[in-house]
């Protein structure tokens, strides 16, 4: 192709164009999928008067929260009273820096986290949580471990097809860009599928554990750049897929031409 005038050179920069423009969303979205993964704002809980939850019996909870044997009730009613956040790997309250004492609203506070060990993220969800005599939840045991499994498998794809991209740069062929755009594809799904996940199982859980009238639920900063990742991912698929194809064809046709 290089060795045609005028057409081929702009067709050449086109596709150029298409690739360069697909590899800056695909770092784009795998920088978001990494700073999704790595922070602990997917979901936030607003408490009315936090401070004033911690007395003697506010105290406890936090503690229990802290505590390895802490159940899913538990740290769910501390994330409640005292403006928890959740991410996919660790759970964090606000309290008091000296929780020895009443502390009042004006009181400096610090945030205290826990992380989610490998066995917790496997565990079993019961239908009532805390209950362990209640049965096992099987939707929100699922979910959960999807929600866990999922950013990474998508992380691997993206990285694997970055893999792929190098060595196409280094034969000086579009045509490994495909396998770059269906890995890129694959990987939106499992991000659109973590979202999808991590929704339905806080549905789940605060219909087990209504949030109580004095506190707010939303989904954090974390969660959308996970929500922004998948898109970007279904983009870059989209122009490496459509660059390596369409070179091809065209490819083809001016083989067809020549021998003409």
């Amino acid at each position: 192709l290089l060795c045609v005038p005028s057409e081929g050179a702009m067709m050449d920069n086109r596709f150029a164009t298409a690739l360069v423009i697909a590899c800056v969303l695909s770092l784009i979205s795998t920088i978001y999928m990494a700073a999704s993964i790595g922070t602990d704002f997917w979901y936030e809980y607003h408490t009315l008067s936090p401070a004033e939850n911690v007395t003697e019996a506010g105290r406890s909870i936090w503690e229990e929260f802290v505590s390895k044997d802490a159940d899913e009730k538990t740290y769910t009613d501390a994330l409640f009273r005292c403006n928890g956040t959740v991410g996919l790997w660790r759970r964090c309250i606000t309290v008091p820096k000296n929780s020895h004492w009443y502390s009042p609203p004006e009181t400096d506070m610090t945030t205290n986290c826990i992380s989610f060990s490998l066995s917790d993220q496997f565990v079993e969800k019961y239908i009532e949580p805390g209950n362990h005599n209640s049965g096992t939840d099987l939707n929100r045991t699922y979910l959960w471990r999807l929600q866990f499994l999922l950013p990474f498998v998508s992380i691997g794809l993206m990285c694997f097809g970055a893999l792929i991209g190098l060595c196409a740069c280094a034969c000086r062929s579009l045509y490994p860009a495909i396998a770059t755009g269906v890995l890129h594809f694959l990987a939106g799904l499992c991000t659109l599928g973590l979202v999808g996940c991590y929704v339905a199982g806080i549905e789940l859980l605060h219909r087990k554990l209504p949030l109580p009238e004095d506190v707010r639920g939303e989904f954090g900063w974390s969660f959308c750049l996970a929500c922004v990742s998948a898109p970007l991912q279904f983009m870059a698929a989209a122009l490496f897929i459509w660059a390596a194809r369409t070179n091809r064809k065209e490819f083809t046709l001016l083989k067809a031409y020549r021998v003409a």
